[in-house]
């Protein structure tokens, strides 16, 4: 096993200045005390200098008991014109009570010509005082080489002075910054392979302008770097930092450093998702090991081979990092996906020319519009239509959705829907805030009489997709819907000419795949009790 990297999480500073990414005190507290429990060493918590929300954090911070994180305030170093025991940021630093501050400092001659408008010695004076006025007052300083690269590039001896002027202060930690995201490996694994002979304890911090942060910050660690700074899921200024979702089990699984442990590992997919839904923003389906697809198989060839062996196309096990594998049913299937499919939905097919038929339907149906890689529920339906096992227990005899509009602008929709059920029909009309609204009210309305069990079902979220833009108005559209009736979640997909035909098809699959739920469960009871 290789020596302990330390991670260093940027999330709730870095992070938060990337466009889109905003989070509250609260928030901020959350994912804090969540990264803590996972693991991390440092925790940046932000600026406490520059707003009274960081402000404000770190004094609800100094409430919380951390497990083994190392809260962190981040500024800069002292203003030109003031000495450091007088300079308003440096003093909020040491207000915010952390047992570490983190500044950044020029390293630049540019930046410190141009940016800061100093000269050359006197920002290695604001550097080397900055960090011994932390150091006296017994925090640990992590000095961050803004720039450090650019700098390097520019005028290597000048960037190693202020390396030297913050290693003289008594910073713990010098950390080489690709700010810009312009470097390549090759120098940083040079540059940090030199440096790290002189200062052991040297940290990376990479951003992704080149898409290269991951394997910036990877080629610092085999040079000698021993702290790695990033964030979750890659937010950051820009077009982000690097993504510690990726590092950590590289650094792992691939390269044997001790991070937060392998064991924690597993929590890993989790982690992302709850950064991903604190801040509100989606979690990218192709994020290398946390996202949806990074063990998704589509190919007929490629899910033939994972039922032989899944190393023959996954690079490490999915829960290793808490996720799981995946097999998708396409246009591009195989058998070997839909009998991997069925076998996830404890289903199977009695011949061998049943799985032919169905997977000749699924291409068909792929052809005209339908996709099931997103819609399972619908799948389920199919296939067990064409096996037999499940014919509908009720028929539409129609619908119709009138929209009107009102002289004072207001719009009213409504709509009918005409239900049989055996021989009984039910005729009903439900209002709605726009069609589809109404239409799904009337349906269930229309069948909750035969079936109360669908008075569970909730819509909880409805895309649709045009599929032949050329089209325009009259274009073809794919509806997916996804459903909820509290113990389980399935999408449904429609596709049509006309979006609410559409909508329906979806609307329909959505209530058959609940009430067959229904049935499954309570024949699944009554084995157990049985049993």
């Amino acid at each position: 096993m290789s020596d302990l990297v330390w991670i260093y999480d940027c999330t709730l500073r870095d992070g938060t200045q990337g466009e889109h990414v905003s989070l509250t005190v609260e928030d901020k507290l959350r994912i804090a005390r969540r990264l803590d429990e996972f693991g991390i060493h440092y925790i940046e918590g932000g600026w406490p200098g520059s707003n009274p929300k960081d402000a404000e954090f770190f004094a609800r911070a100094r409430q919380i008991d951390w497990k083994g994180a190392r809260l962190t305030a981040f500024g800069s170093t002292r203003h030109r014109r003031q000495r450091a025991e007088q300079d308003p940021n440096l003093k909020a630093l040491l207000e915010a009570e952390t047992p570490v501050v983190a500044v950044f400092g020029k390293s630049w001659d540019l930046h410190v010509r141009r940016a800061l408008g100093a000269e050359l010695p006197e920002n290695l004076a604001m550097i080397e005082e900055s960090v011994a006025f932390l150091a006296s007052h017994g925090r640990e300083v992590v000095f961050d080489a803004e720039h450090f690269f650019d700098g390097y590039r520019r005028n290597p001896d000048y960037a190693l002075e202020v390396l030297a002027a913050a290693h003289r202060g008594g910073a713990h930690w010098l950390v080489l910054c690709d700010t810009n995201g312009g470097t390549l490996p090759a120098l940083v694994s040079r540059v940090t392979a030199e440096l790290s002979e002189r200062y052991p304890r040297l940290g990376i911090h990479t951003h992704n302008d080149s898409e290269l942060a991951v394997a910036n910050s990877i080629a610092a660690v085999e040079a000698g770097a021993r702290m790695v700074q990033g964030t979750i899921n890659g937010y950051g200024e820009r077009v982000g930092n690097a993504n510690l979702t990726s590092l950590l089990p590289v650094l792992e699984l691939k390269m044997s450093h001790r991070t937060v442990g392998r064991e924690r590992l597993g929590e890993l997919a989790k982690l992302a998702g709850f950064v991903s839904e604190t801040a509100n923003l989606g979690l990218p389906n192709n994020l290398p090991f946390v996202g949806r697809s990074a063990f998704a198989h589509k190919g007929g060839i490629h899910v033939s081979a994972i039922l032989k062996d899944p190393r023959t196309y996954e690079h490490i096990e999915p829960e290793q990092v808490g996720n799981r594998r995946r097999v998708l049913i396409s246009d591009l299937s195989g058998k070997s996906n839909l009998s991997y499919k069925l076998g996830e939905l404890d289903q199977q097919l009695a011949a061998d020319t049943q799985l032919s038929t169905l997977l000749e339907e699924v291409k068909r149906k792929e052809y005209e519009g339908f996709q099931f890689e997103g819609a399972e529920a619908s799948f389920w339906l199919l296939q067990a239509r064409l096996s037999g096992r499940h014919s509908a227990p009720f028929s539409s005899d129609g619908f119709r959705v009138m929209v009107d509009q009102m002289p004072d602008g207001q719009v009213s929709v409504t709509a009918t829907v005409k239900i049989r059920v055996g021989e009984e029909e039910e005729h009903t009309a439900a209002e709605g805030d726009g069609p589809v609204h109404a239409l799904d009210r009337a349906f269930k309305k229309a069948l909750q009489r035969f079936f109360p069990e669908i008075g569970n079902i909730r819509l909880t979220d409805y895309k649709v997709r045009v599929l032949d833009a050329e089209n325009g108005t009259a274009a073809k559209v794919r509806v997916l819907i996804e459903s909820t009736d509290g113990q389980d979640t399935w999408s449904t997909v429609g596709v049509s000419n006309n979006i609410l035909e559409a909508s329906w098809q979806a609307l329909t699959d959505s209530v058959l795949y609940q009430l067959s739920l229904t049935d499954r469960r309570a024949a699944s009871a009554d084995a157990h009790e049985k049993g």
